[in-house]
């Protein structure tokens, strides 16, 4: 296992030290493009004195909306090193839902592309009232009133190296880093305030425990707005000096031939990538000797799939983990030496200087092996949400517990496994989906009354919503127009599969939807 930094750092520090170790080794290959770890870190400082020359300072927020391109890091770390605060926007997300993001964060900057997969980030943006968002960037591509990345960090000249290096000294370990935006049962999505030491900490942790070496290439299919493609991604692999391969698309056949002429040593992702793998019918005409480091989760992983990773595919170590935006992405993970079927099982132990407790309703802590609500305490728990201190009181308790509303059980020697989730959430293809969330948006569709979603089995998927919808009597709505609608106004994950016109919704007594039920009427159909 490496060694794990203790120390209390910053952003500046981790890639300034990266230089400094790993100096001549490749840090980024991004197509034809090849960043050293020396040449990473002096465009960082590029970076950073460009968000000062656009009038950026400590504390303020600038927006990442795009795909992960080498620039997507260099935007991040750049912006992060003299305390300004990174917003990374879902790239799944329609421009509404992308504003929500900006304007809660008060972002000044956006970082976007000109179009990816046919969609325009600017166009979606151009109905919506943005009105701290000062200027768009882009980092690759070309858009209508937008500046175009190599304009942006040429601005950067006119401000002296010193300059930049007393900003990147001014910053504190203690600093917020990031504010990820996730959902809750209200619907509302909520930023989640993570500092600098925190994160960095979390993840010379995660990278120890996994075996993540300076000599690793490591393919990044994991979007980098989610904490699996930045923090458990690039952020890591900058903290051990690994070599850094962005995945623009996910194209099976186009990530095997990757694999191959890159040697990739390191792959994490959801179970559905490895079952790719394996039941890709020309498997066998790539070369993928060089696999040695798998992390999985997000999704129920079979103890067949561990053995197949290992056997068939020949990785050295298969781990799970489990975490949450709350926790800095992380709570727990297994060791790299766990057999199968506690990996298959569990999502691990607390990592070092975490604690975990399942408790009952009345927050007594439960004895092992009695499946109740986990809490999580420790220096990876959030600063708290973004100016909005009701949710994270009832988030956080007084003694500092995180109360995840994830339902699990813990075994005498500390792994969990995670059974339920309290707050409905359920999972479509690695990514959460709130079902207050995706209700509040079906109500807001003429025409419909009442809206009741739920996640059901979904075999590729691992989950997927559906909704139960009750219709004026007056409107003229069917499932097609419906789903075709929601095509149009959320994420292609959050979108429901099916869609029941229904006349009524089984109810409690106090008018609560009895969800349930109408999991029980999937079941049974």
């Amino acid at each position: 296992m490496s060694r794990v930094q203790t120390t209390d750092r910053t952003m500046a520090q981790v890639v300034q030290a990266a230089a400094d170790q790993f100096g001549g080794q490749v840090a980024i290959k991004d197509g034809a493009v090849a960043l050293t770890y020396n040449e990473l870190n002096a465009a960082r400082l590029q970076v950073s004195a460009a968000c000062h020359a656009a009038g950026l300072v400590r504390g303020d927020r600038i927006a990442i909306w795009a795909p992960n391109v080498y620039q997507w890091i260099l935007a991040a770390i750049g912006a992060q090193s003299v305390g300004i605060v990174l917003v990374p926007i879902n790239t799944r997300w329609k421009g509404s839902e992308a504003a929500y993001a900006l304007n809660t964060s008060r972002a000044k900057l956006l970082f976007t592309v000109g179009e990816f997969l046919g969609q325009s980030y600017t166009k979606m943006l151009e109905d919506e009232d943005l009105p701290h968002l000062e200027t768009t960037v882009l980092l690759q591509g070309e858009a209508v009133g937008c500046l175009s990345w190599d304009h942006f960090v040429a601005a950067g000249a006119t401000v002296a190296e010193a300059e930049v290096l007393a900003l990147s000294a001014a910053v504190s370990p203690e600093d917020p880093l990031d504010i990820g935006f996730t959902s809750g049962t209200t619907g509302a999505p909520k930023g989640v305030v993570t500092g600098h030491a925190q994160n960095i900490r979390v993840y010379e942790t995660w990278s120890a425990t996994v075996g993540l070496r300076s000599t690793d290439n490591y393919l990044i299919i994991s979007p980098f707005f989610h904490s699996f493609g930045y923090k458990a991604g690039w952020l890591a692999a900058i903290i051990r000096g690994a070599r850094i391969l962005p995945v623009l698309t996910f194209d099976l056949d186009e990530v095997l031939a990757q694999i191959e002429r890159d040697k990739v040593t390191m792959l994490p992702g959801a179970p559905t990538i490895y079952q790719s793998i394996l039941a890709h019918p020309r498997r066998e005409e790539y070369d993928l000797s060089s696999f040695r480091l798998a992390v999985t989760g997000a999704a129920p992983v079979p103890v067949e799939l561990v053995n197949q990773m290992r056997s068939v595919l020949q990785f050295e170590t298969v781990v799970t983990a489990y975490g949450l935006t709350e926790s800095c992405g992380t709570v727990s993970i297994c060791e790299a030496d766990d057999p199968a079927e506690v990996i298959s099982s569990t999502s691990g132990k607390p990592i070092a200087g975490v604690e975990v407790i399942i408790v009952d309703s009345q927050g007594d802590e439960l004895p092992r092996g009695e499946a109740g609500e986990i809490w999580v305490r420790g220096y990876n728990v959030m600063q708290g949400y973004l100016d909005n201190p009701e949710e994270t009181a009832k988030a956080i308790n007084s003694d500092g517990w995180l109360m995840t509303g994830d339902v699990g059980v813990m075994d005498a020697a500390g792994y969990i496994d995670i059974t339920d989730r309290i707050k409905d959430m359920f999972i479509v293809g690695g990514f959460n989906c709130y079902p207050a969330e995706i209700e509040n948006a079906l109500c807001s569709l003429p025409g419909v009354a009442q809206a009741a979603v739920i996640g059901v089995p979904d075999e590729r998927m691992g989950e997927v919503a559906n909704a139960w919808i009750i219709v004026h009597p007056d409107a003229e709505l069917d499932s097609a127009a419906i789903i075709a609608w929601c095509r149009e106004k959320m994420a292609n994950y959050k979108v429901p599969r099916v869609v029941h016109l229904v006349d009524s919704l089984p109810t409690n007594a106090s008018g609560k939807v009895l969800k349930t039920e109408l999991k029980a009427m999937v079941a049974s159909a």
